[in-house]
């Protein structure tokens, strides 16, 4: 059995992922007593027991945890932005393409991708790379989210019987577009500049919708929506976490995509559409997912040589 310590286990991403291992009978999973969870020297103990450690925290007690790491074999997977674009960190976003997917594969830190990124990568990083757009494009992204990902205090003030009207409706923020997935987006994507992103929170528990649109008459390249989908088709071909979608004028059957189409499952769906003059190219994933938890352990069945979908929903 491989050993497994949730550091933040009483987190939105840490109880997914406590939860997702009761039923696996080849994990087990390390505790710590509540009353000794911050003492540092308990922590360490425990954290080098371990051959995988999960770090759902904030940041700075991120880095802190990853400093009591004295055992060469114990790895960890790190679901905070504290090492997203530190490139002695594997990024876990094994699909991007066969690097990405090796570097997880044999790393001893890992760093969990951002909902909101991860969405945004798996259109913008093939898209550079195959010269479809060019490092300098002005992007623009718009994504709206379930407020699950915004943590425990949103997830109790959305489920409040007596909350504020205004939580009703979608609410746009971070404003001054200083997102903090915004400097991975750009690291990883391989962008001279930031997107300008425009995220929302929605009175729905979990879900995302992340839509990027591109101008056609400035790109390198003409290109229509139908060959732009199947570009990308090629692309993740036979690939069980990001699947295209095939292409209809109006993206789906019905014309509507709902943002909690994928809510409790663990892959993301792309999907094109458009006309020859603007295209919309939309991921969509559960954030708690593919977007988080789903991706911690998918990144863990790979370090430890397991078929990646074991014990995810797909």
């Amino acid at each position: 059995m491989f050993k497994v310590f949730i550091d933040g286990k009483e987190g939105t991403t840490g109880l997914r992922i406590y939860e997702r291992f009761l039923n696996r009978e080849d994990i087990e999973i390390l505790t710590i007593p509540d009353e000794l969870r911050k003492d540092p020297v308990e922590k360490a103990k425990i954290i080098n027991q371990s051959d995988i450690t999960f770090l759902c925290l904030p940041d700075a007690a991120a880095i802190e945890s990853v400093s009591l790491v004295t055992n060469p074999n114990t790895r960890i997977i790190d679901a905070s932005t504290a090492h997203r674009t530190n490139a002695d960190w594997a990024y876990g976003f094994p699909e991007l393409d066969n690097n990405f997917h090796e570097k997880i594969k044999n790393a001893k830190k890992v760093a969990v991708p951002g909902c909101y990124a991860t969405g945004f990568t798996s259109i913008v990083y093939p898209l550079i790379k195959m010269d479809i757009i060019t490092k300098d494009f002005p992007i623009i992204v718009n994504a709206i989210s379930g407020y699950s990902g915004a943590g425990k205090k949103a997830i109790a003030l959305y489920e409040d019987k007596m909350r504020k009207k205004e939580l009703d409706a979608p609410r746009l923020y971070s404003m001054a577009q200083a997102h903090k997935h915004l400097k991975e987006m750009k690291y990883i994507s391989n962008l001279d500049k930031n997107p300008i992103f425009n995220p929302y929170i929605c009175d729905f528990y979990s879900g995302m919708l992340v839509t990027i649109s591109l101008d056609v008459s400035i790109l390198k390249t003409k290109i229509t929506p139908k060959k732009l989908q199947n570009v990308l088709k090629n692309y993740y071909k036979e690939n069980d976490f990001i699947r295209v979608q095939k292409f209809l004028e109006n993206g789906t059957e019905t014309g509507f995509l709902p943002a909690n189409h994928l809510s409790g499952k663990d892959y993301l769906e792309i999907y094109v559409t458009g006309n020859e003059e603007r295209i919309n190219i939309i991921a969509c994933l559960d954030n708690l997912g593919k977007g988080a938890s789903g991706a911690a352990i998918e990144c863990m069945n790979i370090m430890l040589g397991l078929d990646a979908k074991t014990g995810l929903e797909m």
